[in-house]
């Protein structure tokens, strides 16, 4: 049954939306107006009707849909192809303190969110304040604001110490930040990074091997699509290739 803050995809042949359910609020399309609060109670696959009649049948959303489809993007955000990894590289789960820096519009605070809740917390330093409130807002359709806090602040603050169980970092010069982002790890976190281009790559190795961080990887993950065609199987025309570099280290003992 559909309750009240559960995010819904509204759905018709041509039109998609995603909304949180929230009693007493309207949502306007250009097909008419739902009123949301008739939701409430329904099941997933029902149909609703705007005030014009137009259809729209009711579902239950992936996170990949909400981070691929439903949030607002106000910088690059970082593909469910990569974050599945990232989440699994740092071995994220309940109860985790997770460093985030360079938070942009929240798609991968959404993936990390998941794996750590019901008992640990995302903890995102954003050096521009203006998407802060946006990042909120798309972390609130994934119904994991509860597991998310944000602060304006660069990495060139002083982080606390000893105290986030793993991090990642999504900066344009992280290198300049390692001693600052060790410190504020405990001995045996995992610290992973995202980075465009290859220069970069080489100036964090450097800067991670002589800060003595441990299990130095760094991978590329592409993404191919096939047609779903049964008779005439073949690869999309276009796929999602290159999206960054990830790079992975292991905090030694302090």
């Amino acid at each position: 049954m559909i309750k009240e803050g559960d995010t819904v995809h509204l759905r018709s042949k041509k039109n998609s939306f995603f909304v949180k359910v929230e009693k007493g609020k309207i949502f306007g399309t250009h097909k008419g107006n739902i009123n949301l609060e008739e939701l409430i109670g329904k099941e997933y696959g029902s149909i609703i009707k705007t005030h014009k009649g137009e259809e729209f049948l009711v579902l239950k959303p992936s996170l990949f849909e909400i981070i691929m489809f439903g949030i607002k993007r106000q910088t690059q955000i970082i593909y469910p192809k990569d974050s599945a990894y990232i989440t699994i590289k740092l071995g994220l789960t309940d109860g985790m303190k997770v460093l985030e820096s360079g938070v942009g519009s929240g798609a991968l605070s959404i993936v990390m969110a998941n794996a750590v809740k019901p008992n640990g917390k995302i903890y995102g330093f954003e050096k521009e304040e203006k998407y802060i409130p946006k990042v909120y807002e798309n972390i609130s359709l994934a119904g994991l604001e509860k597991y998310v806090e944000i602060k304006h602040q660069s990495l060139e603050e002083k982080l606390p110490e000893n105290f986030f169980d793993a991090g990642f970092i999504d900066v344009r010069e992280p290198w300049l930040y390692i001693e600052n982002i060790k410190n504020s790890l405990k001995s045996g976190a995992n610290l992973g990074f995202l980075v465009p281009t290859t220069n970069q790559v080489s100036l964090l190795l450097d800067e991670l091997k002589n800060h003595n961080f441990l299990q130095l990887e760094v991978v590329e993950l592409l993404e191919r699509h096939y047609k779903p065609v049964p008779d005439r199987l073949r690869p999309e025309d276009r796929m999602v290739a290159h999206t960054g570099y990830l790079i992975f280290a292991k905090k030694g003992i302090s």
